[in-house]
């Protein structure tokens, strides 16, 4: 055992996460910083996020890990509460056990239908986002990735019930009657 993996400093690793479709699908640019600009595959409520995650370490090298997860996670990140954030929602799945990779490796990943009620949002104050996270737990710390999606929703307006009708009195001296139009 060398001095450098006792500190948790072992071999580089490379993770580089694929979505599945991703050339196909719309791309959403958006800006990180006031000069950085990035871009992120537009999804939909309902529609699976699935794909690969490539795993590559230096020649001659050899990673040992705790295993290996993939996560779906939808937050609300607060700026003005310390970066404080708030997942909404969360799904994870083991993609390998514990071991140890040489070379380059792939893992598949996929989460059936992945909710995203929310559409994607960066403000001043807040940030909704949405993105996948490949965590290596080693003996020593984590390894984690991310890589953000766009998400884009779209409600049907809810149908115009008909009119509703009121009528107000006293009896056997007044009667009003009132009729509202689009009650929702």
């Amino acid at each position: 055992m060398s001095l450098a993996s006792l500190f948790g400093f072992g071999p580089s690793i490379e993770i580089n996460i694929q979505l599945d479709d991703e050339e196909l699908k719309q791309k959403i640019e958006y800006k990180v910083s006031r000069d950085l600009r990035e871009s992120a595959p537009l999804y939909f409520d309902g529609e699976a996020v699935s794909g690969k995650v490539l795993i590559s370490v230096a020649d001659n090298q050899k990673l040992i890990h705790n295993g290996i997860k993939a996560e779906f996670i939808g937050t609300i990140e607060m700026f003005y509460d310390r970066g404080q954030q708030y997942n909404f929602v969360m799904m994870a799945q083991e993609i390998a056990s514990p071991g140890e990779i040489k070379n380059t490796v792939s893992f598949p990943f996929e989460f059936k239908n992945a909710e995203k009620q929310f559409e994607t949002y960066i403000g001043i104050n807040v940030k909704l986002r949405y993105f996948v996270r490949i965590t290596i737990m080693k003996r020593v710390g984590k390894v984690e990735k991310e890589k953000d999606l766009w998400v884009h929703s779209y409600i049907i307006p809810p149908e115009i019930n008909g009119s509703i009708k009121m009528e107000v009195g006293i009896e056997d001296c007044l009667h009003i009657e009132f009729e509202y139009n689009k009650s929702k």
